[in-house]
């Protein structure tokens, strides 16, 4: 009878053992964060401002970032907010994008282009088993960003840059303003 009761509870404890969590991440686990660039009036610097028709186009890529995933054709990648968040390349401490003002407009007098370069470090941390790892940023303290206008000789539309938050840890608050 013993053997049979330690047998038994043998049994259990195997059944048990091989019991784990199911390696499902967590829609509210944070993870890899987004640079949140926020645009603000130049003539009036505390008031935001909206963009018109904002096409962000990321170096070596053929389209633009989507701003809106329920949009169809080209208008996908075009925004007209005052907030857009970017991903940063988490195998590079170098992430260029290109951001065109008035995109797609048929005047090209009114179409502005400029280029930013966003210089940075990467810290790994794993998360969990089931969510691996995340990369936060550290933007650079003596050159965070580089910014010019494409073509050079034609004026910049993003009239100055400032950098809010040198650490990207979330994406709850504005890393970078731009004045235009």
């Amino acid at each position: 009878m013993k053997k049979g009761i330690l047998l038994l509870v043998a049994l259990v404890s195997v059944f048990f053992s091989s019991c784990e969590k199911d390696d499902i991440c967590d829609a509210n686990t944070v993870t890899t964060p987004r640079l949140v660039l926020t645009f603000y009036d130049i003539n009036n610097p505390s008031v935001l401002k909206n963009v018109n028709q904002l096409k962000v186009v990321g170096e070596g890529m053929t389209e633009g970032i989507v701003f809106s995933a329920t949009a169809i054709g080209d208008s996908k990648y075009v925004t007209n907010a005052n907030t857009i968040s970017l991903p940063l390349k988490v195998d590079q401490d170098v992430s260029t994008y290109t951001l065109i003002f008035n995109s797609g407009n048929s005047n090209p007098n009114v179409v502005f282009t400029d280029k930013i370069q966003i210089n940075y470090s990467r810290i790994n941390s794993f998360v969990s088993r089931a969510c691996g790892f995340k990369t936060n940023f550290s933007l650079r303290p003596n050159n965070p960003i580089t910014h010019t206008a494409v073509p050079s000789t034609s004026g910049k539309w993003i009239q100055y840059i400032s950098v809010e938050k040198t650490n990207i840890e979330n994406e709850n608050e504005t890393h970078i303003k731009l004045f235009f």
